[in-house]
Parts: C-alpha cells; structure tokens; sequence
C-alpha cells in the first residue's frame, strides 16, 4: 500500500524517481506482490495514522507493529490483531486496485 503523495516526491531528482517508478512497477508483475496507491483524493481513510507492518507466519499466528498502536512496539495479541487486520482490509478497499494502481504509476512515470 503506499500513499500517492510518496509516489510525487521527487526525492534526489527527477532520474531517481523515475528509476523508483519503474522499480515498483517491475515488483509489481511479481506473483506474491500486489501494490496499491491510495489517492490523496480520497475523503475517506481508515489509516491515516501511519505505515503499518503485519507478519503473518505458515502456523497461523501473525506480529503487527504500527506507530499508533501499542507506541510501535509488536502487537501479537488476537483482537487488537484482528481490528488491525479488518483496518487493512478497509483501507484496500478505499485504494486503487493493484491493476489500477500499476496504470496510475505508469501515468506518473509518463509524466516525469
């Protein structure tokens, strides 16, 4: 998931954010990757506070950390994980789709 104002910044120029473009493109044909941009303008955004990490493992049990939970430290316990998991699942249905969302980087890449 990554917010549109990330994908504008022209950090280190223009030829590196090309280069970033192109670069989240290319992951994201991969098979295990989807990518998704939330537009800024979305009114609605169930996850304004931050990045989020989840770590879901094979035997079921998954780690959150966020800045705006617990003061960043890992998460493991089963409901503050599963109102993070339903928070996620909201907040990819506000994005683009991974489809959408790889024609609108292309776009912005058409741009620089």
């Amino acid at each position: 998931m990554l917010e549109e104002w990330t994908l504008r910044r022209p950090l280190g120029g223009k030829a590196n954010l090309r280069a970033q473009l192109t670069y989240l493109l290319d992951i994201g044909q991969m098979r295990n990757v989807e990518l998704q941009v939330m537009p800024m303008d979305r009114e609605e955004h169930a996850g304004p506070a931050g990045s989020t990490e989840l770590l879901t493992f094979d035997n079921g049990t998954a780690v959150e950390r966020s800045p705006s939970v617990a003061n960043g430290r890992p998460v493991s316990d089963l409901r503050q994980l599963r109102i993070l998991e339903l928070r996620y699942g909201i907040i990819r249905a506000q994005a683009l789709t991974p489809r959408a969302s790889a024609a609108f980087i292309e776009q912005l890449l058409g741009e620089t």
